[in-house]
């Protein structure tokens, strides 16, 4: 019962450490602004996570858990790789939540100081890269893509849907979400050597 209510706790500390950090950015937050949020005492969050960084890292975790439990699901489901490559953009591109998004652009920069945060941030980010480069390499050996260089047509896709992602972040009236999505499928179908039609 005690195991339980420590993992109903921890659980809780992180959703209350998502939604400080989100309104505030990783560089202003402070433990003491997430204790206070969640009502509780700095120890006990130091009881959870031993170092501020080490709690930023799991936040960061915990934000992008429902996304990649979403993505394990796609790794595992069935379709020609053309469904799963829309499905991923679906998934990865700049659609959804902005304050996830910006969540996000902020744990990048953050990453630069916190050795926590960035390997955190790099092993999520890898995760979406092999499941593209799995789609990718599929597609091409079934003949439904063209491309000498999946994994640097991977990089090319991801870091473009990255780069966007930060313009509808932080210029927000510069590109509209449709004007977004189709510049990914755009330069996708090109890199993949498909219709844009095919990603509609």
């Amino acid at each position: 019962m005690t195991r339980g209510f420590g993992r109903l706790r921890r659980e809780d500390l992180l959703k209350t450490a998502c939604e400080v950090i989100a309104a505030q950015g990783f560089g202003h937050t402070r433990t003491l602004d997430i204790a206070r949020a969640a009502g509780v005492s700095q120890a006990l969050l130091f009881y959870h996570f031993e170092t501020k960084d080490q709690l930023f890292a799991q936040a960061l975790v915990y934000a992008a858990r429902r996304d990649l439990d979403s993505l394990a699901k796609l790794d595992r489901a069935g379709g020609t790789p053309v469904e799963r490559l829309r499905h991923l953009l679906r998934l990865y591109s700049p659609t959804g939540s902005a304050r996830t998004w910006r969540m996000w652009i902020d744990a990048w920069a953050e990453s630069m100081r916190s050795a926590d945060l960035e390997e955190t941030s790099r092993r999520l980010d890898l995760r979406w890269k092999e499941s593209l480069r799995a789609i990718v390499e599929e597609g091409v050996a079934s003949g439904a893509f063209a491309c000498a260089d999946p994994d640097a047509a991977t990089w090319r896709i991801l870091s473009l849907v990255d780069g966007l992602a930060v313009q509808v972040s932080v210029h927000r009236r510069v590109l509209s979400r449709q004007r977004v999505a189709e510049l990914i499928r755009t330069a996708t179908a090109a890199e993949l050597g498909i219709r844009e039609e095919d990603l509609s």
